[in-house]
């Protein structure tokens, strides 16, 4: 599968072709995230990170923006057919620089 693009998930999601994994709507009610906030976030968004080996589909850790103006980081991967939404969460300062886009070094 070739490298992914920002552009696929957002055709994706304006398509509606998305899988929510069991695991995604644990966490979005452990975290107070419904999936507007996801679906807005990346079609806003831009992907920091590829995981091009992740099982079983490549996947990317996406930063956008929810319909609430809150930072969200969407980990989602891709098949030929659907965008796969597989964890989602709000970064914080501990983990990530002040901009929200760089991982800090492990200490």
């Amino acid at each position: 599968m070739e490298k992914l693009k920002i552009d696929t998930i957002k055709q994706l999601i304006e398509e509606n072709k998305i899988r929510w994994t069991n695991h995604i709507v644990i966490r979005l009610l452990q975290r107070n995230i419904n999936q507007k906030d996801i679906e807005e976030a990346l079609l806003n968004g831009e992907i920091l990170e590829e995981y091009e080996n992740d099982y079983p589909y490549p996947s990317c850790l996406v930063y956008g923006i929810t319909t609430n103006n809150k930072v969200l980081h969407v980990v989602c991967g891709l098949n030929e057919e659907e965008l796969w939404i597989i964890t989602a969460y709000y970064p914080n300062s501990l983990k990530w620089k002040e901009d929200l886009k760089t991982r800090k070094e492990r200490e």
